[in-house]
């Protein structure tokens, strides 16, 4: 067991509550930073999280805030979802700690430019996710991303759950994996920071796809097809983004997948199906309560795909259903009429 650290866990949604959790548990000094100050009140009072994983108490140790000030930690784990990161980076990084590691928790691909996790950190922090240069105060960020197959509600009841964690720094990353790793959550490390990254953000699209299969009555057959193929897919934007294929293969890749398309914890799952069953998307996401990262992926990665001149027929088919409005059988008799080829 590694010396206590002190962490904060940036956004008190499902998966950020349930990261706190376990990082207490493992005996670090812990504090859940979020926007809403009735959610860190309610933590505060019952250990519960009312709004995200009500019924599921949390650790007598963690405390909820909505102070930046608790931002200035040796550790701060970012669970914003992607398409805010920048905006909350921006907002905040005068208040992280130089030489402080940001590990984001979240996936997804961001909308416009088109920017992983790290590039944003890049961006907005001065060379976060590669290059290591100073802040103002002259010691650098470092950044990792943690991804894998883990649905928050099976975190907090302490069931197995294996995962991944990436940063260009070896030593970084197998110093994390220690930090993070308890009985019943086993983590892998990585340097594979860009492959980690699109496996967890392209997994979402597809998980939309095998959604609209399953709403639409399609069969286990049509299920087992996309989400092959969806790999397929995943690796071949994967390769042209500078990733490297075995990571497709591993747990930010195949694992995310196989979870994410099958498991009813699903929320892009939840809403390929009920896009497949008639429901329109603006009604979806109005009732779902949660981010669906999918959604948004969804348009960031059609474009990546035109950009890299890469074949993404499966993303395409999600994007004309999510994005244009068309019909899911219409769009996926398309996906199945497509001229013949080699596997």
């Amino acid at each position: 067991m590694p010396r206590p650290f002190s962490i904060c866990v940036a956004g008190g949604g499902s998966w950020g509550t349930a990261l706190a959790h376990h990082l207490a548990g493992r005996g670090h000094d812990v504090i859940l930073w979020l926007r809403d100050s009735r959610i860190s009140q309610a933590i505060n009072a019952g250990h519960e999280n009312p709004r995200y994983l009500a019924g599921y108490p949390l650790h007598k140790n963690l405390a909820a805030t909505t102070d930046p000030a608790a931002l200035a930690r040796e550790i701060i784990v970012s669970a914003i979802p992607c398409q805010q990161l920048r905006a909350w980076l921006n907002a905040y990084k005068d208040r992280l700690s130089g030489g402080s590691v940001l590990v984001n928790a979240a996936k997804g691909l961001e909308t416009g430019n088109l920017a992983l996790g790290h590039a944003v950190a890049d961006d907005v922090l001065g060379g976060a996710g590669s290059r290591g240069s100073a802040p103002k105060d002259g010691a650098p960020f470092r950044y990792a991303a943690l991804s894998g197959p883990s649905f928050a509600a099976e975190v907090m009841k302490g069931l197995p759950t294996a995962v991944v964690l990436a940063s260009r720094d070896a030593l970084l990353a197998r110093h994390l994996q220690v930090i993070f790793s308890g009985p019943a959550f086993r983590c892998y490390a990585s340097t594979d920071i860009i492959g980690v990254e699109m496996g967890g953000a392209l997994k979402n699209v597809m998980a939309i796809a095998t959604g609209l299969c399953d709403g639409l009555e399609l069969g286990l057959n049509s299920r087992a097809a996309l989400i092959t193929r969806g790999l397929a897919e995943m690796c071949r934007l994967g390769l042209a983004r500078g990733a490297r294929e075995r990571t497709f293969m591993g747990l930010s890749g195949l694992g995310d997948l196989i979870l994410t398309c099958t498991g009813r914890l699903s929320r892009n799952r939840q809403v390929g199906l009920r896009l497949g069953r008639g429901e329109s998307i603006d009604a979806i996401l109005h009732s779902l309560g949660m981010v669906a990262e999918g959604v948004k992926t969804t348009a960031a990665a059609y474009d990546l795909a035109r950009r890299l001149h890469a074949e993404a027929p499966v993303i395409s088919t999600v994007y004309s259903v999510v994005q244009m409005g068309h019909s899911p059988a219409k769009a996926v008799k398309t996906l199945m009429a497509r001229a013949l080829r080699e596997e």
